[in-house]
């Protein structure tokens, strides 16, 4: 398992699993949301270990003796987009809890909590992948940072370390007693007030750079010095950094006029930090120890790091400061940089709005609600070796195929961006590998993993549905239909994964020990949700995929072809309903195999009666409907097994084991609603009451724009009430699946 080890960079251990099998767990699909913190009385703990210029800074405070800030949490329906908290009257705990992300396009990012204390071991201001690396690292925790003034030091920052009681934690300096405001707007942006003075500092992430820029500005009488303390863990990003004697405490090469690098360690690149001025370098070498992770300890992992920092940097100003912080050589810091990517982002925030606000009639929450899905869906697509792609999630994920082609129409149809999803349906084309196409893409094929048997059915359809969207027939002809027959064809005469057409046309995968289906957690004791076998949301897809080759064989006059892929098609459709429905309850088993049925009540179901080519009836599509709304809809999307299930798990929590044993059994998934709204109109109907019973279920989904990560909806949450929200912050299909059920809302029929 890749979690922190106690020692220095570079590490030399484990891997991260490309899959889950017996002997460990897939990092990437861990929990990292955490319980509240237990705290202890300030003269129970002794003085943690950190360099001592931190006591003198700044007292060390525990949160009971504190005054720290508030978040005041908007709703997403009425909030303004760019605003989330205010004020300084409340607990430092509801700050910790709420994370911001910055991306780049090229899959590396700038993310933390809204007080810039790190919970996370993803957390930081460069978290990148090295040129030649599939993984991201960690390379910029943070800065500790200062503001001199008139002879006086006022924190801005403030961090969380371990003590040596159980469970003791310690918070030094304390700039949150400085901090009045943060905002989203649409980049993070915080406001301290100091001796009647303002100072701002906000961050963005420079696109199609690994490198991050902040800017500090001052609006106050006089000069202010500011004093950087870059915090440098240097170590991937799923794995921990401890003190050690290998790391190279000092600048590497020439101290330039304005920039200055480092490199802890020789075999990553160094990071480099530059100035839009002059400034002064102050060697003081130290570790700062025990650094507090929370998020890490709710979720089994260990909980401590120490990140290594070579010195303090200082700068002087009257007005603001730029600061680039990236890997390799010196970035462009200056105001005008700065400007240039907050007018882009402005832009595009208040042209997505425009542009909401132009297609449809409704109210003010629901369109900014909207602009902020239809923004955040830009931080998940990715450009690495001339290709575009995909990440399936933040912090942790990276180019999965499944998530790609499932999000794909979400993110770009159904923001009117058809030429988009053609790019990354073409650029896929050269990793499809004997009907496969990857579960996780690297930049090579050769490099990737070909673990997943649906993620080429996922493809097929993003295609069906660029058709339908596009009206261009013959470009799906000549660019598509040859990898879609070769999926087909593969799939039916039998590939790798346990993939194959059984004598009813019905498609088998996976094995007792192999579970390529989404519902793919597994325990040392082996899959939590086995699903070998036929499982019923393969097949609704591989029906949908030949009913649609069906159609373009016979468009483009392939008689031959077309007689074979339809008799196959109608001998699918036979067998689908014979095995599948159940006719005393009115809806699709799970899976099929070894002669024995499934009858657990899954959102599995609900995906193939959503497709528009499917073996159902629409009084068929609305009986499973009615099935999931009272079994599986909750006020965050669907269930992934009934209440009522003696394998159902209300809690997401926990460590390793314990979440994956909830992951799919009872765990709410939010992009599963975008399947219930498509399934629901084709079904129930395209009434007003329908419309709005759906409108208001998607409303409540979107209020988790203002909680974990704010701007994005959370991987999953809780079966149980009150559904509290769990693992990645951002994740691409959510926002894709809640795009899209938007869009399907706004429509006369689907």
């Amino acid at each position: 398992m890749p979690c922190g080890r106690r020692s220095g960079y570079p590490p030399d251990g484990h891997p991260i699993p490309l899959r889950r099998n017996s002997g460990g767990h897939d990092i990437r699909r861990l929990q990292p949301r955490f319980r509240p913190l237990r705290w202890f009385p300030l003269s129970r703990i002794p003085t943690p270990k950190h360099p001592a210029e931190l006591t003198k800074m700044s007292p060390s405070f525990l949160l009971e003796n504190a005054s720290p800030a508030e978040l005041v949490g908007g709703n997403a329906m009425g909030a303004e987009p760019s605003s989330a908290s205010s004020s300084v009257d409340g607990p430092v705990l509801a700050l910790l809890e709420r994370e911001w992300l910055q991306t780049n396009g090229l899959g590396d990012f700038a993310s933390s909590t809204l007080l810039l204390t790190p919970t996370r071991r993803y957390h930081g201001l460069v978290v990148a992948r090295p040129e030649g690396s599939e993984k991201r690292h960690v390379f910029l925790s943070r800065f500790e940072e200062e503001i001199r003034l008139e002879g006086r030091v006022f924190p801005l920052s403030i961090a969380s370390y371990r003590s040596h009681a159980p469970e003791g934690v310690v918070f030094a300096p304390r700039g949150d007693r400085f901090l009045v405001r943060f905002e989203l707007a649409p980049h993070p942006r915080w406001t301290f007030e100091i001796e009647g003075g303002v100072l701002v500092r906000e961050i963005v992430m420079a696109p199609g750079a690994p490198a991050t820029l902040l800017r500090y500005t001052w609006e106050g009488d006089g000069e202010v010095e500011l004093a950087l303390r870059p915090l440098l863990p240097t170590r991937e990003a799923d794995s921990l950094t401890f003190r050690n004697d290998a790391a190279n405490m000092d600048p590497v090469g020439e101290v330039g006029r304005h920039a200055i690098s480092f490199q802890p360690y020789g075999a990553l690149p160094p990071l480099t930090i530059t100035f839009d001025r002059d400034f002064e370098f102050d060697a003081a070498p130290a570790w700062f120890e025990r650094i507090d992770l929370a998020a890490e300890r709710s979720r089994g992992y260990p909980d401590t790091e120490d990140h290594l920092s070579p010195g303090r940097l200082r700068v002087r100003f009257s007005d603001s400061c730029v600061v680039a912080a990236g890997l390799g050589g010196e970035f462009e810091a200056s105001t005008d940089a700065f400007e240039r990517e907050v007018q882009e982002r402005t832009r595009r925030f208040e042209a997505l709005q425009t542009e909401t606000r132009r297609r449809r009639r409704a109210d003010e929450g629901q369109i900014r609600a909207r602009t902020r899905l239809a923004f955040a869906a830009e931080d998940f697509f990715v450009e690495r070796g001339g290709r575009l792609g995909i990440d399936a999630g933040f912090p942790w994920f990276g180019e999965w195929g499944r998530d790609t082609f499932l999000s794909l129409p979400g993110l770009t149809l159904a923001l009117g961006d058809t030429e988009r999803c053609a790019r990354v349906l073409d650029e896929s084309l050269a990793f499809l590998s004997n009907g496969l196409l990857p579960n996780i893409f690297a930049i090579r094929p050769e490099d990737s993993h070909y673990g997943s048997a649906d993620a080429s059915l996922w493809f097929a359809r993003a295609v069906e549905l660029y058709e339908r969207e596009s009206g261009d027939r013959d470009r799906v002809r000549e660019s598509w239909l040859p990898a879609l027959l070769e999926i087909a064809e593969s799939y039916w005469d039998g590939t790798e994964l346990g993939l194959r057409a059984d004598e009813d046309g019905l498609l088998l995968a996976g094995g007792p020990d192999l579970n390529p289906t989404w519902m793919d957690a597994v325990t040392p004791e082996g899959p939590v949700t086995p699903r070998h076998g036929c499982a019923v949301e393969l097949n609704g897809l591989w029906y949908a995929l030949l009913h649609h080759l069906e159609e373009l064989l016979t468009a483009g006059g392939d008689r031959a072809k077309k007689r074979l892929w339809r008799e196959r098609r109608l001998r699918l459709k036979a067998s689908f309903l014979e095995r599948f429905w159940l006719e005393d309850e009115g809806r699709l088993a799970d899976r099929w195999s070894d002669g024995e049925l499934d009858r657990s009540i899954r959102p599995n179901m609900v995906i193939a009666a959503a497709l528009g080519r499917s073996p159902l009836t629409r009084a068929r599509r609305a009986s499973v409907v009615a099935c999931a709304k009272r079994e599986l809809l909750t006020p965050r999307g669907l269930r992934t097994l009934s209440p009522r299930d003696p394998g159902y798990r209300g809690r997401f929590e926990g460590g390793p084991m314990e979440r994956d044993a909830a992951y799919h059994q009872g765990t709410v998934w939010p992009f599963l609603f975008g399947f219930f709204v498509e399934a629901t109109l084709r079904g129930v109907g395209t009434t007003r009451p329908v419309r709005d019973e759906l409108r208001a279920s998607w409303c409540a989904i979107v209020e988790d724009l203002d909680a974990g990560g704010l701007g994005h909806i959370s991987e999953v949450f809780d079966g149980d009430a009150p559904h509290r929200g769990g693992g990645t912050i951002a994740q691409a299909w959510n926002t894709a699946e809640l795009l899209r059920a938007d869009t399907l809302l706004r429509r006369r029929r689907p």
